[in-house]
């Protein structure tokens, strides 16, 4: 059995030595020459699964160590009987770190409260569904667009995407890439979305960059429409417009699930995947436990502050989102460079918070961002 493995997937080196010959390679490098006679791959979203790189080979599985898999040929692997896994939901929670620090770094630069503004999500699923908890902890009022929900569950609970733009503040988009279908995402984000947009409204994407025209995005930005922008993708990645980096308030190198519980987590259900698809006994692998981080607790007097006041704190004493934006403004062409050597971040969940003056109506806020109150 061999097994070729994006050498930037962390904690996985020396898990399957014991049964497998074991390549690990960097995933943008991977070529048909590596893949020829693997019987397995582990990959991120530089490893592009497609005929190109599968023709004539003996791959039977591929585990993308990733919440997408836009990078996968599903029709391709379907024809070739090679299967393939994703981790859905693995950074959900290092997501929702970067849009509550991006919300409230945004209506912190603006002098906005966000209890009762609208904020519209725009695919409600692992993420969006905890960023909705977020919003309400705010106090803001949410708005759902998610075809695919609202066809299984009804419509009550969603609305369109024009309506959407219309109504909303704030949008934060949470939707995988796909080229085509019922529910094709490319320029899901386009002029059409831009015109509709309520005049002043703030724009927020970590999703996947070729969601969003940029050439629209640009255009409706020198238009003046839009109150602010934050983006940690962008349309032609590895490449960024620095042009539209410097038209956004908050610009960041696609590392918005780049937390050590999320890649922790990653890792984890791609060796699983692996290990139960060819019986090795490795399927119920786990991690070892990651422990509190440095100054992992924090102690805030909340009087005389909001719930917004005191989020916005431990948000920032937790993930300083400017830092990473400074980074890349620094060095707006080694965006890649910055993604690969990033330093994982740790998730809110694993700081331990101790409320002083505090009421209880406050207490129940924070505990819905923050789990781990005292």
């Amino acid at each position: 059995m061999k097994l070729i493995i994006d050498d930037k997937i962390p904690f996985i080196h020396g898990i399957f030595e014991p049964f497998a010959e074991v390549e690990y390679v960097n995933g943008a490098a991977i070529s048909p020459a590596h893949v020829r006679n693997a019987t397995a791959l582990i990959v991120r979203t530089r490893t592009q699964c497609n005929a190109a790189l599968l023709e004539g080979s003996t791959v039977k599985f591929i585990a993308s160590a990733t919440i997408g898999y836009d990078h996968i040929d599903a029709d391709y692997c379907k024809a070739h009987n090679i299967a393939w896994t994703n981790a859905a939901g693995c950074n959900s929670g290092a997501v929702e770190q970067y849009i509550t620090a991006a919300l409230l770094e945004l209506a912190s630069k603006h002098n906005i409260d966000l209890n009762g503004k609208t904020l519209g999500i725009v695919g409600v699923g692992n993420v969006g569904k905890r960023v909705l908890r977020v919003a309400q902890a705010m106090g803001m009022h949410v708005l759902q667009n998610d075809p695919p929900r609202e066809r299984t569950e009804g419509a009550s609970n969603f609305i369109s995407l024009k309506e959407l733009a219309s109504q909303s503040d704030f949008i934060t988009v949470h939707v995988p890439l796909s080229q085509s279908g019922t529910d094709k995402t490319f320029h899901l984000i386009n002029a059409d979305f831009f015109a509709k947009l309520k005049h002043g409204a703030f724009f927020i994407n970590s999703s996947r960059g070729e969601v969003v025209d940029e050439i629209a995005l640009k255009q409706t930005i020198q238009q003046g429409k839009l109150g602010g922008v934050a983006l940690d993708v962008w349309e032609h990645e590895p490449d960024i417009d620095t042009e539209v980096l410097n038209m956004v308030e908050i610009g960041t190198p696609h590392i918005a699930g780049y937390s050590t519980e999320g890649k922790t987590m990653a890792t984890q259900m791609a060796v699983q995947a692996v290990g139960a698809f060819f019986n090795l006994p490795v399927k119920s692998w786990e991690s070892a436990p990651l422990g509190v981080p440095e100054n992992g607790t924090v102690e805030v007097d909340c009087k005389n502050k909001n719930v917004q006041e005191i989020l916005h704190f431990l948000a920032h004493y937790t993930y300083p989102i400017m830092a990473d934006d400074a980074a890349l403004r620094s060095t707006p062409l080694q965006g890649e460079v910055l993604r690969s050597s990033y330093h994982f971040r740790r998730e809110f969940s694993a700081y331990h918070i101790i409320l002083h003056n505090a009421t209880e109506a406050q207490r129940v806020a924070i505990a819905k961002v923050f789990p781990a109150i005292g």
